[in-house]
């Protein structure tokens, strides 16, 4: 058991996982604060001046009942630039490279040899991997 969660964390898939994590949070950080400091305050700026921003305060007087419609269209704004930001820099590379591979342009990953197929077999087993006996063949 602890073998198995040790070959999965040294897969090198959750290195890449846990690194495209980190790069998203901090770019979403960057997305975040153009939004909120630049974006945000263009649509307050078609409000009147007395208006604390688009939106309106359900009672008059009361900040905690404000609703505000400028927030709302800068998050919708900033999911839009993380979106599309993944799908360009990292979806839409990988289906082309996806599509020529299968036209056989590019290589896809090479086929393990016998001898790599051989040692994984020996591993396994050496790991107390169950064996068939000979009578169970009969």
């Amino acid at each position: 058991m602890i073998k198995g969660f040790k070959d999965f964390l040294l897969r090198g898939n959750v290195i890449d996982l846990a690194v495209a994590v980190v790069i998203g949070t901090a770019f979403t950080t960057i997305v975040t604060a153009f939004t909120s400091s630049i974006i945000e305050p263009l649509i307050n700026a078609i409000t009147p001046p007395e208006s604390p921003g688009l939106g309106f305060s359900i009672i008059s007087g009361k900040d905690t009942t404000y609703i505000d419609f400028a927030a709302v269209i800068t998050a919708a704004i900033n999911f839009l630039i993380v979106a599309a930001v993944v799908y360009f820099v990292i979806v839409l590379p990988m289906n082309l490279i996806k599509e020529r591979r299968k036209r056989g342009e590019e290589a896809g990953p090479p086929e393990p040899t016998e001898i790599e197929l051989l040692v994984q077999i020996r591993d396994l087993l050496a790991d107390g991997a169950p064996t068939a006996k000979p009578e169970d063949h009969r």
